[in-house]
C-alpha cells in the first residue's frame, strides 16, 4: 500500500510501471493511484490467497480423482497396499512437519487415489451404485457445511474445536478397538461397525466427525488469507481439505454399506 513517506512512495510508483515524481504527490493523487493500480495478487505480495488455495486444492484432487478412476478401470487391487502404506506415511509427514511439501502432498493424493479407487471398486461389486450415492453424498455434506461456515452457522471457537478434537480421538480410538476386534470374528467380521444397532450409530458419528472436521479446515484456511501467511502455504491448505475429504468419503461409504446390508 502507499506510505505518506515520499521515498517509500516512489518506490511503491516505480514498482508498478508508474514513472518516479520530483515532488512529493498529494494525498489524493495518492487515492488515485491506489485505485487504478492493478489488484495486487499473491505473485506481487507473496501471500496466500482464496484462489491459490482453490487452485492448489484443484490440483490435489485432481490428481487423486485420476489416479483413482485409473485404479478402478485397470484393476490395480496388486496395488493396494502399496497405496496404503504410502498414503499413511506421507499423510502422517504431511500433517506433522513444519515445511510446506508440495511433492509430498501431492504423492499423498497419488496414493489415496490408488487406495480410493481399489476400496470403491470392491465396493462397487457388493453394492451396485453406492459408489455413486458415496460421491453425491460426500459433494453434499462438503457445500453443506461450506454454506453452513459462509453464512455463520458454524464456527469454529475453541470450545468447538476441543469438543470436535476430542470426540474425533476418542472415535478413533474405538475404530481400532473395531479393527483389533474384526479379527476375532467380532460384529461378523466387521468389529463394532457389524454389531446390529451399534454399528450405524457408530458409522453415522463417523460421517458427523469428519463433516464437522471440514470448519476447522475453512477456517483455518480463512485465518491464514486473512493473516497474509506465504503464498506456499496453500499447498498445506490443500492438503488438509482432501485429507478430510478422503476419511468423509469413507465413512459415507462404510455408513452406505451398512444400511444397505441391512435392509438386504
Amino acid at each position: 500500500m502507499n506510505s505518506s513517506n515520499p521515498v517509500l512512495t516512489r518506490a511503491y510508483n516505480e514498482r508498478r510501471g508508474y514513472a518516479a515524481m520530483d515532488r512529493v504527490p498529494s494525498s489524493t493523487e495518492n487515492l488515485e493511484a491506489m485505485y487504478e493500480a492493478p489488484a495486487a495478487s499473491s505473485l506481487r505480495t507473496g501471500r496466500m490467497t482464496m484462489d491459490d488455495v482453490v487452485a492448489r486444492t484443484g490440483i490435489l484432487f485432481g490428481t487423486a480423482l485420476v489416479v483413482g478412476a485409473a485404479a478402478w478401470y485397470f484393476n490395480l487391487q496388486g496395488l493396494f497396499i502399496v497405496g496404503l502404506i504410502g498414503g499413511l506415511v506421507t499423510g502422517l509427514i504431511g500433517a506433522f512437519s513444519k515445511k510446506v511439501r508440495p511433492a509430498l502432498y501431492i504423492t499423498y493424493a497419488v496414493c489415496q487415489g490408488l487406495v480410493l479407487g481399489i476400496i470403491s471398486k470392491v465396493y462397487e461389486l457388493f453394492y451396485n451404485g453406492i459408489v455413486q450415492q458415496a460421491i453425491v453424498a460426500t459433494i453434499a455434506a462438503f457445500v453443506g457445511m461450506l454454506f453452513m461456515y459462509r453464512s455463520g452457522r458454524l464456527r469454529a471457537t475453541p470450545k468447538f474445536t476441543r469438543t470436535l478434537i476430542g470426540a474425533t480421538i476418542g472415535y478413533f480410538i474405538l475404530a481400532l478397538g473395531s479393527f483389533i476386534g474384526s479379527f476375532f470374528g467380532l460384529g461378523g467380521g466387521m468389529g463394532l461397525y457389524g454389531l446390529s444397532g451399534f454399528g450405524p450409530l457408530l458409522a453415522i458419528a463417523g460421517v458427523a466427525l469428519a463433516s464437522f472436521f471440514l470448519v476447522l479446515d475453512f477456517d483455518q484456511v480463512e485465518q491464514g488469507v486473512r493473516a497474509g501467511v506465504p503464498q506456499e502455504e496453500s499447498w498445506r491448505a490443500g492438503f488438509g481439505l482432501l485429507m478430510t475429504v478422503v476419511w468423509l468419503y469413507l465413512e459415507v461409504l462404510r455408513l452406505l454399506a451398512i444400511l444397505r446390508g441391512n435392509n438386504d
